[in-house]
């Protein structure tokens, strides 16, 4: 199939009325429009940018579409409806949800404290379930809610839950392994064989609600630069400021909330490998929200499949003769700590998201028409 933005540009310069052309090529997208800006979206989809406007006599892609706008006839058509606003109940019941899994988490951490034996496993599990199902309700509603329908295999959900589980166990294992541990299972509590990391777990619960309110700052803000911008590069160029503020916002409302849990919990704070995977959840939350949900998939499997390796690699040099396969990750973690793997392999893995999100979110296309799939 030839692809529309080369048609566009193939539209000669000369023509009498090339914007006419234009608009029989996009009729659907112009007719469905409710206002100029998501025409401008869905022609920058298309491949058309400020240059290729241009050859229509238009400064700009976002001139072009307000003629484009202009030309469909519309008399027939029901009013354009009011700016979309979040009412008051609205917002208060995406809040609630946002609250849910951290209340949950720091029940469950009680219950653990307060039980023992076969009662804590229960008490543990029966956590869990309620943790994952207040964060599923979380994810589905409000700002954290995709936009789009995801297909079962772009969903994210089994490497979050890798990552985050590697979080509450990971370092124990990691540390009990290159001294030729563990000799049991894990009790529940940070003093066993096998020791548990509670404090970077319940923070990154807590932290549902920043970010929430960190993914709907970022809407407000990005709307208001889109209804002011004249232009698809002045509009990305406003855009990627608000997108590292808000990241950082968001970063730093899991530095205090870290701090909290570990002081209450008598935990040493594990400040930098919290805030590489709680960056890195956020940003795959931010790129899923708007439809992208491959390069989150790609970035969170890697990273999980890195850290299961590494782990891997302790137990197989236990094997006759395969002595040298841990020394990479007994290296790093005697330099360091155990911590040092996931802050490595997450604050890469953010990295990366963050310098696609910055191309990616900065888009007009990516914050226009959110009920329709791209």
């Amino acid at each position: 199939m030839t692809d529309l933005g080369e048609l566009d540009r193939s539209t000669p310069p000369g023509a009498a009325d090339p914007v006419k052309a234009l608009l029989h090529r996009h009729r659907d997208l112009c007719e469905q429009a409710v206002d100029p800006l998501e025409i401008a979206a869905g022609l920058e989809a298309h491949g058309i940018t400020d240059r290729t406007a241009a050859r229509f006599r238009h400064r700009d892609v976002f001139s072009l579409a307000e003629e484009l706008y202009a030309r469909v006839p519309r008399d027939d058509a029901p009013p354009r409806p009011a700016p979309a606003t979040t009412s008051p109940r609205a917002r208060g019941g995406w809040t609630v949800l946002t609250l849910l899994p951290g209340a949950l988490c720091v029940a469950t951490v009680a219950a653990l404290r307060l039980t023992h034996g076969q009662t804590r496993l229960y008490a543990a599990a029966a956590g869990v379930l309620a943790v994952a199902l207040a964060l599923r309700a979380a994810l589905r509603r409000g700002p954290l809610s995709a936009r789009t329908d995801i297909p079962p295999r772009a969903a994210t959900a089994s490497w979050s839950c890798w990552l985050l589980g590697y979080a509450l166990l990971g370092d124990g294992l990691l540390g009990t392994a290159v001294t030729g541990g563990p000799d049991g299972l894990p009790d529940g509590t940070a003093e066993g064989d096998w020791p548990l990391t509670v404090a970077p777990v319940v923070a990154l619960a807590l932290a549902c609600a920043p970010a929430a309110w960190a993914a709907h700052l970022l809407a407000a803000r990005v709307g208001r630069r889109l209804a002011s911008s004249r232009g698809l590069e002045d509009f990305s160029a406003s855009v990627r400021p608000v997108l590292i503020g808000v990241y950082v916002l968001f970063l730093g409302a899991v530095a205090a909330l870290l701090t909290a849990t570990s002081a209450l919990l008598g935990e040493p704070p594990a400040l930098p490998s919290t805030l590489a995977l709680g960056g890195l959840l956020f940003l795959a939350r931010l790129l899923t929200i708007h439809g992208f949900t491959h390069a989150p998939r790609v970035i969170l499997a890697v990273t999980a499949i890195a850290q299961t390796t590494a782990l891997a690699t302790l137990f197989a040099a236990r094997l006759p003769g395969c002595d040298a396969l841990a020394t990479p990750v007994q290296t790093l973690t005697t330099a360091w700590s155990p911590a040092a793997l996931p802050t490595l392999t997450c604050g890469t893995a953010a990295l990366i998201l963050l310098i696609h999100a910055s191309r990616t979110l900065a888009r007009a296309s990516a914050h226009i028409r959110p009920e329709r799939p791209r």
